[in-house]
């Protein structure tokens, strides 16, 4: 069989124990053919790439790639190191491109800018840069929100209105300060003009092109709706799709206000399936985050004066109520990622995946997402049970939401964080993501150097995050190819250089091997499906 494509002179990184290594690689109908010079046609395309790193496309495990497509297309960014002054500067200047009564959104406004933007002269200061408009920002977690006076008007929220499960709405004497945590934010959310369906498609086409230029040729949406199940369709439909993609099914929804999420979302989601597209993950979100002490722990947070001295943050449902879910998704074939972001959560996600095996679902595919803390006695569970850590975003390094984890942290367990070193050896997978947005941007090579280091790959800030669970580079890349393939089940398709599988793969500008900052590595080229789409 004649090859289409044939790289030569390469330095081919497989990702495959059993040939980790190769000079050539051969493409036909978009997949791998071999890893070798094989025979020609008149129609074969030869590249001669004089040396250059190739090894498989980066599979992002956790991604929100609608929302920061949506982001980069239709909403004000700013990044997390933006003061309050910075922040109120920008929504002025965007003010004076829209409409009188017009939805200003965007973000994200960091985690340590909690209490700066918990006054009602915030909220005022706010309304005044907008001129009166509607707004709502985002935090770099993408779980809160700062929302001006008009805002809370649409909303419906007032000084009387009582906080809905699962959230809170700030208050500063009594009225509401502009701060809302969690499923407070909803309230605002749903009033929030949404986007048109060729809307939803440029915001999932715009950011898979970003997605492209830093190598990433699979990812997982970690919580859709139908709206961007529907523009995934679309394009894969249209043939526009360049990109494995696993979604995510919301089971509950406190951040976002999708509507239908639960038992109807999993209903219609077989009419999305495409080639490319599998809708094969349902998500819970089990807890909040540990900066806004709502993420559950087994110990309590720092002592404050809303909260007082015992306080643990909680789950956002039982123990039966979470296995029962999970019975439900694995008895109608779906696997599963559930948001735990203490170890309180971890905990109860781990017992209640041991239910479900117990039940005879073996072949089902657990993650925890995120998992910064995890308990030492927990960590061997992972492997026993075939849960994958799905870590996310680079939490690894120091940087604003360690800093602000920092803040409602004894020391002790702050320092502590994202123990992949220990996960490793215990046997679990292990795979990457960017949580991108929440992560400014989807560079793996920056987690990389980060999992390799435990250091600020920018330089902006100093010092290691526990550096005794630094990995290697061989361990890294497979956390952020291989590795992620497996956790989402893309592995049939993806996440390594072998015969068989998709041809996706990327040319470096570096051998990362041998290179002094493999946080400066950059995308040179991005092939998927034997086709270059970067």
């Amino acid at each position: 069989m004649a090859a289409d494509l044939i790289l030569t002179n390469a330095l081919v990184y497989t990702v495959d124990t059993a040939r980790p290594w190769a000079s050539s690689l051969a493409v036909a109908d978009g997949k791998i053919l071999a890893l070798e010079d094989v025979s020609r046609g008149p129609a074969t395309e030869v590249l001669d790439l004089g040396g250059a790193f190739v090894m498989p496309g980066l599979v992002d495990v956790h991604n929100h790639h609608a929302m920061a497509g949506r982001a980069e297309l239709f909403e004000l960014t700013f990044g997390a190191d933006a003061a309050f002054e910075d922040i109120l500067d920008a929504v002025r200047a965007r003010a004076r491109s829209l409409g009188p009564d017009e939805w200003l959104t965007g973000g994200a406004w960091a985690s340590t800018l909690v209490e700066t933007l918990s006054s009602a002269s915030a909220r005022r200061a706010l309304d005044d840069a907008a001129g009166g408009r509607p707004v709502s920002l985002s935090d770099d977690s993408r779980h809160n929100r700062w929302v001006s006076s008009r805002a809370l008007e649409l909303a419906g929220i007032t000084a009387t209105t009582s906080d809905p499960p699962g959230g809170v709405i700030g208050r500063d004497g009594g009225e509401p300060s502009g701060l809302l945590l969690e499923a407070a934010g909803v309230l605002v959310e749903r009033v929030i003009a949404g986007l048109s369906p060729e809307q939803h498609r440029r915001a999932s086409q715009r950011a898979i092109e970003i997605l492209h230029g830093f190598g990433v040729t699979a990812f997982q949406d970690a919580g859709v709706s139908t709206d961007i199940l529907g523009a995934l369709r679309s394009l894969d439909e249209a043939g526009e799709l360049s990109s494995w993609v696993v979604s995510s099914l919301l089971i509950n929804d406190p951040i976002f206000g999708f509507d239908p999420v639960g038992a109807p979302l999993l209903e219609v989601a077989g009419q999305y399936r495409t080639e490319h597209h599998r809708p094969d993950f349902v998500k819970i979100f089990l807890d909040g985050v540990p900066p806004t002490r709502t993420a559950a722990f087994l110990e309590p947070y720092l002592p404050d004066d809303d909260h007082g001295a015992c306080h643990h943050g909680s789950t956002t449902m039982p123990p039966e109520e979470l296995t029962g879910w999970l019975l439900e998704a694995a008895s109608a074939g779906f696997s599963a990622k559930v948001h735990c972001t203490g170890d309180a959560s971890v905990r109860q996600f781990l017992d209640a995946v041991s239910q479900v095996r117990a039940a005879g679902y073996v072949d089902t595919r657990f993650q925890v997402a995120h998992g910064q803390f995890v308990h030492p006695d927990d960590l061997p569970r992972f492997a026993a049970l075939g849960v994958a850590a799905d870590i996310s975003p680079f939490l690894w390094v120091p940087g604003v939401i360690p800093s602000a984890i920092a803040a409602v942290l004894p020391a002790s367990r702050a320092s502590r964080m994202q123990p992949n070193r220990a996960l490793l050896d215990s046997g679990a997978l292990v795979a990457g993501g960017s949580d991108w947005p929440v992560s400014e941007s989807p560079n793996a090579w920056e987690g990389i150097a980060g999992l390799v280091s435990r250091r600020d790959p920018r330089g902006r800030r100093s010092g290691a995050l526990w550096p005794e669970q630094a990995i290697s580079l061989a361990e890294a890349i497979e956390v952020f190819t291989l590795g992620g393939a497996r956790a989402c089940g893309l592995d049939d398709v993806t996440g390594a250089l072998t015969p068989g599988r998709s041809a996706d793969f990327v040319v470096l500008d570096r051998d990362p091997f041998r290179s002094p900052s493999v946080g400066d590595t950059r995308v040179v080229e991005t092939w998927f499906a034997g086709r270059r789409v970067f």
